[in-house]
Parts: structure tokens; C-alpha cells; sequence
């Protein structure tokens, strides 16, 4: 592709694409493929200029050469593009908002005064309607407000007013729907499906795990506990639990057996089921997200509801003083300015974009936040509760000693743990399955069905033995396996997590696992109790001993050991009876249950999917620095709403003051309010950082 380097600076370059004109597709292809490649760090791309901003940390020469290699008809580049890119949306509003600009101005210029003054009373109607319907509807909210102070000014032949207000509504409107359908956009993308593989069943019965984009309709897929439906179809067998959430908003998980109708997204949370599927596409998940998110009461936070409950309340003050003032001054201008002024579009119009903007924000931060309430949550939390592996730990941990028992062979015993492992989305299990595959250890489907058993373990049957894998408290005091020889047990490497593996009724390998801790973890829970987190705790599954070491590594200030996913759910339950706001954090099937009892539950984005979809906030694997982002944003939302609250209050209140004392006229009164509440709309459509 021909580009000509406009500017460049140091790790830094503009260049102009050498086209006349560049679709909104083309610039979606440039920006994410030119995102993708090594060393580039940011891409914004122009189309009306067709012009290109790259951030690099590579070698020039590498850019220049990427460049001449970029076309936009190359498949693999078109194919990085998501279905949704939020480019069309923003060009909606930006020609819809730059239209009512240039349309005022031009009226202005070319029209004569009485078409305007006709123009201006045929928009009227509209608002005086809609006031007007609002009280036949036994209600006094904005809209009577609305249309008071445009009636009025028209009856008194001040067209000029009743145009400004009505333009300032206008741009409001768009402006308030704008930063609503972004934010909702921007959370509908990042919420969308995420699953890379699937387990598949071939015609001789035989699963494999295939990519999800070579699944065909009529293939048949397996979805176990713990994981996400990958595309939409039917069951064909099986009985499974199903959290709809995502698309339908229930809580309840719905029983899915033979014949029913299952959707991409939706996640098994207990048993499983076999689905022929019917829609390679995952059958409009996108659009059903948006639907959800624009229906559902999680979008709304407390501060949301106050001030839009206190805009409506305020609404009778100001007509009542505005007749007050009439009566007593009758002075029609200055009772008209208590009326040109009132609090509740700046109400409105700035709690809802302050907390949407924030939860775009947070999504560059690669933090999905599901509603604005969550993020308020998190701000006004006092405890935080971690789950250790995975979380407090790497999600990637790794085996790093067999021990086998009565003569077996160590590969034999890796083998035969991946083999059953691999079916259940967790780090551990990922840890063995990963280490067998460096070993070069083929496992084939040699076992019976795989049965899961949530914060335990996995039960099976090989050649006609029972096999289990999972905890000491599962294989030893549950199945009451047996082992060669119990003083074993006290030799066993007390730095590592243990994983039993039991062939029949006898202990056959235990697998160590290595759970390094994250570097960052104890300087995260430092700033977190700097932000005003005043009690961190720690829950794990593992032994007092594992957990011990973990809890003074990392500095939370109380632990539990060997808790069961109950366990974890009635704590938090009990917190949040005593008084405190309780976040938690996890990233397993076994972490669901505290996920939906905290006031904000916070899942990392590797975890099980069902953790993800059962969580309010999903914070990225990479480091744990995202929770700091998480409470920073939080807190900078709930000053950004005070300070709303504040200056809203006190800049109208002053506005209503000088236009009793007749010092300001109603038009300034009305110029001046409206144009604060653009101001304070901008601002709180403004990057919290």
C-alpha cells in the first residue's frame, strides 16, 4: 500500500494513506491489522483524512516495511476485524450532532425572522406535547418543566429563547444517547464470545478438541460443568444446568435435557449435555447482549437512581417558584428565569454519561464491568476476599514432581491424569494437561464418562477400575482410597500442592504442583489498602500449611485453609449481614457461589467460564495491577458524581438568584444553564485518569 509519512517523531509516525476516499470498513482493517503486528503499541485511524497515527516500540524500518506490505483486500487482515467495532455507531452521532449544528447556524444566516419564528413554533409543539401528556399521566418530571419555559417564552414572543432552549435540549439528547449506545457497544463486544476450542464427537465416537471456527453445522459438540456453550443448538442427550444470564437475565440456571434449545455464551454450571448444532455463527449473540444490557437494572447504580429521583422531585419546586415569584414581583422575566433554570437536565444528563464513561474506561483498562452499580460497589468496599490459586497465584502453574506408588510408571500416571484432566477448564488441570504435551504423552480417550465433582475432584472408570484424581479430602477421606503406606504422606514436598491420583481403591501417584505467586500480588494488596480496602482475606482450598505461607508472602491480613465453595459463600453472606461491602475475587467453577453472594464479583479472564459469566467485573490474567485500576476508577467515579452534584446545584441555584434580583435576563438564565449543562456533560464524558 502507497502511504506518504505526514509527521513523525520519536516512536511516533502519521502517515496519509494515498487513496481518495477510505470506508469505514477499510479503516477497521487498517486499525486492527496495523494493531496486530509486533512492536506497534497503538493505531488510530482516520477515514474522513484517510490518515493513519501508529505508536511504535520496534525499528522504523520495520514500520516503513509493514506498510508497503498492508492491503486492504488481504483475507487474513479483514479476518482480525470483529463483527463490531463501534467506527458506524460513532459516525452516527458525530453527522447527527454536526447536523443540528450547521442547521442552526444556517437558519441563522438565511432565513428571514418570521420563517424562523414559524420553525421555532412548529418545534414547540413537540415539547409542549410531551409536557402535556406527562400530565395527563399524573406525573410532574422534566418534561413539563420543558415545555413550560418554551410555551412561556413563545407566548412572550421571544423566539430567540425558545430556540436556544430547545437546541440545548436537542444536542443534550444527543450527546446523553451517544455516550449510552458507546458504552453499551463497548461492554456488548467485550462480553462476547470467547471460546477458542470445543470438544467435538467424530462419526466412531471418538472426542477431539477442534477450533471453534471448523465447527460445521450438524457437528456434534460436548459441554461439560464449567464450561461455555460455544454455538448455538439442540441437545441431543444429556441433563445439564444452564446459567442464561447473559441472554435472558435469569439468575436461576435452567435444566437442559433432550430436545431443548441451548445459545452460545450461556455456560453449564452443573452436569453436562451432547448439542448438534445448529448456527455456526452463535445465532446474534451480539445483539442479544446489547438487548440484555439495555434491559437490565444492573446498568443502573444507586447514584444513577438519586439524582434521576431527585431531578423529578425538584421539578414542582421550580414551577411552584416560579408562580411564587410572579405573585410577588409580578415580573413576568423574573419569574420566567426561575423556570429557564432548573437542576434536573443536568441531573439527568451527567450521573448516567459519568458512570457509562467510566465503565469505557475501564474497558480500556481491560476491565468488563457489567453495570455501573459494581463499580460503586467496589469504591465503597471495605474487605476483599481472594481466592489463592489462580488469582493470588499464577493461573498457569506447573507439575513439578510425580510420585508414584507400588511400582507404576511416572509418564503412565501423567498420562493417564491429563487424559481425565483435560475435559474441566481449570489452572491446575491445565498444568498437567500442558505437562504431558511437553513430554510428548498421546492420550487418547481410553476412559469411560468423566463425572465432576465441584472443589473435589474427577471419578471415572479404565479397564473396568474405577479412576479418581482430585484433593486429599476427596481421595482419602471421601472415597476412602488407600495408601501404600501413610508416612509417605509426611515426606511429601510441603512446598508444592498435592493432587491425588487412585487407581480401584488404592493411592497410585500424587502430582506436585508448583503455584508460584504472582510477583505483584503483595504490592497490590499494599495499594489496595492505601485506596481504603481496610481488610483483605484470603480463602483457599489448599492445607493450613500451603495457605499459612501464602497469607504472610502476600500481607492479607486474615486466611482460611481448606474451605469448600460453601464455605467461601456463607462468609462473604455473613459480611455483608454484619454491615461491610464485601468484593471478591476468583477464577473457578468452585469460586461461583461467592462470586454471586459478593456485593461485586471480580473474575479473572483465563478462569472458568463459568466464573466470568457468573461474575459482575472480569479483570485481565495478565497482572493484578487491574484491580488497582478497578478501585482507582471506582473512587474517581464517586468524586466525579459529587463534584456533579455540587457544582450542578451550586451554579443553577446561583443562576435562579440572579434572575429573581432581576440582575441576569431569562434568555442569559436560560443561555448560561443549558450551556453549564453541556459543559458538565462533556466533562463527564471525559476520561477519569
Amino acid at each position: 500500500m502507497k502511504c506518504k509519512i505526514l509527521h513523525e517523531s520519536n516512536g511516533r509516525m502519521r502517515v496519509r494513506f494515498c487513496m481518495s476516499r477510505m470506508t469505514l470498513r477499510q479503516a477497521d482493517i487498517a486499525e486492527y491489522s496495523l494493531s496486530a503486528a509486533d512492536g506497534v503499541t497503538r493505531v488510530k485511524v482516520f477515514d474522513r483524512t484517510c490518515d493513519a497515527v501508529i505508536a511504535y516500540t520496534c525499528n522504523r524500518h520495520d514500520i516503513i516495511q509493514m506498510l508497503a506490505r498492508f492491503s486492504f483486500d488481504n483475507e487474513a487482515n479483514a479476518a482480525l476485524v470483529p463483527e463490531h467495532t463501534g467506527r458506524e455507531l460513532n459516525r452516527q452521532y458525530e453527522d447527527k450532532l454536526a447536523g443540528i449544528v450547521l442547521r442552526r447556524i444556517v437558519n441563522k444566516i438565511i432565513l428571514p425572522l418570521p420563517v424562523r419564528q414559524l420553525i421555532a413554533a412548529v418545534k414547540a409543539s413537540k415539547y409542549i406535547w410531551r409536557g402535556l401528556r406527562c400530565l395527563m399521566q399524573g406525573k410532574v418530571e422534566v418534561s413539563v418543566l420543558d415545555a413550560a419555559a418554551i410555551g412561556v417564552s413563545l407566548i412572550r414572543n421571544d423566539f430567540n429563547t425558545a430556540g436556544s432552549v430547545m437546541f440545548l435540549l436537542n444536542a443534550g439528547d444527543i450527546l446523553d444517547e451517544w455516550t449510552h449506545r458507546k458504552s453499551i457497544d463497548d461492554l456488548a463486544r467485550t462480553m462476547s464470545l470467547g471460546v477458542e476450542q470445543v470438544w467435538t464427537r467424530t462419526t466412531d465416537g471418538h472426542e477431539v478438541l477442534v477450533p471453534v471456527n471448523e465447527v460445521a453445522k450438524g457437528d456434534i459438540v460436548i459441554v461439560r460443568t464449567g464450561s461455555m456453550i460455544p454455538l448455538d443448538g439442540k441437545v441431543i442427550s444429556g441433563d445439564a444446568m444452564v446459567n442464561q444470564a447473559s441472554m435472558t437475565g435469569e439468575s436461576v440456571p435452567v435444566h437442559k435435557s433432550e430436545g431443548a434449545y441451548v445459545y452460545a455464551g450461556t455456560v453449564v454450571e452443573d452436569g453436562e449435555c451432547t448439542v448438534c448444532v445448529e448456527n455456526t455463527a452463535g445465532g446474534g449473540r451480539y445483539d442479544r447482549i446489547v438487548k440484555m444490557i439495555e434491559e437490565s437494572e444492573k446498568m443502573k447504580s444507586s447514584a444513577e437512581d438519586k439524582a434521576s429521583h431527585l431531578a423529578d422531585s425538584l421539578v414542582p419546586w421550580s414551577l411552584g417558584g416560579t408562580l411564587l415569584t410572579w405573585l410577588i414581583t409580578r415580573n413576568a422575566a423574573k419569574a420566567l428565569s426561575i423556570l429557564m433554570v432548573d437542576f434536573s437536565c443536568a441531573l439527568k444528563l451527567a450521573m448516567p454519561i459519568s458512570v457509562l464513561s467510566a465503565m469505557r474506561d475501564c474497558s480500556r483498562e481491560g476491565i468488563t464491568v457489567k453495570g455501573g452499580r459494581f463499580m460503586e460497589a467496589v469504591a465503597e468496599a471495605d474487605t476483599i476476599v481472594f481466592d489463592k490459586t489462580g488469582t493470588l497465584t499464577h493461573s498457569s502453574p506447573r507439575v513439578a514432581e510425580i510420585i508414584t506408588f507400588g511400582g507404576r510408571d511416572e509418564n503412565e500416571m501423567l498420562r493417564l491424569a491429563a487424559c481425565l484432566e483435560e475435559h474441566y477448564p481449570h489452572s491446575i488441570a491445565n498444568a498437567i494437561v500442558a505437562d504431558a504435551a511437553e513430554k510428548g504423552l498421546v492420550h487418547e480417550e481410553f476412559h469411560s464418562k468423566v463425572e465432576y465433582v465441584v472443589a473435589h475432584g474427577i471419578s471415572s472408570t479404565v479397564d473396568g477400575e474405577r479412576v479418581l484424581i482430585g484433593s486429599y479430602h476427596f481421595i482419602i477421606e471421601d472415597e476412602k482410597c488407600t495408601p501404600p503406606d501413610e508416612r509417605i504422606f509426611r515426606h511429601l514436598p510441603k512446598e508444592y500442592s498435592h493432587i491425588y491420583l487412585a487407581i480401584g481403591s488404592e493411592v497410585a501417584a500424587v502430582i506436585c504442583i508448583e503455584d508460584p505467586l504472582r510477583n505483584e500480588a503483595a504490592d497490590v494488596i499494599k495499594q489496595l489498602h492505601e485506596l481504603g480496602i481496610s481488610r483483605v482475606v484470603m480463602m483457599t482450598g489448599d492445607n493450613d500449611r500451603t495457605a499459612k505461607a501464602v497469607a504472610q508472602k502476600v500481607g492479607v491480613d486474615e486466611y482460611f485453609a481448606e474451605v469448600l465453595p460453601e464455605d467461601k459463600a456463607a462468609f462473604i453472606r455473613s459480611e455483608r449481614e454484619a454491615g461491610r461491602k464485601v468484593v471478591m475475587i476468583g477464577d473457578g467453577v468452585n469460586d461461583s457461589p461467592a462470586l454471586s453472594e459478593a456485593d461485586a464479583g471480580i473474575a479473572i479472564s483465563t478462569g472458568a467460564a463459568i466464573a466470568r459469566e457468573i461474575a459482575d467485573i472480569t479483570i485481565s490474567a495478565d497482572d493484578l495491577y487491574s484491580l488497582v485500576d478497578l478501585k482507582r476508577l471506582s473512587n474517581a467515579l464517586m468524586k466525579r458524581i459529587n463534584w456533579n452534584y455540587r457544582t450542578i446545584i451550586g451554579f443553577n441555584g446561583t443562576l435562579i438568584g440572579l434572575g429573581v434580583l432581576g440582575l441576569i435576563p431569562p434568555a442569559t438564565s436560560a443561555l448560561l444553564h443549558n450551556a453549564s449543562t453541556l459543559a458538565i456533560g462533556l466533562r463527564s464524558m471525559t476520561e477519569l485518569k
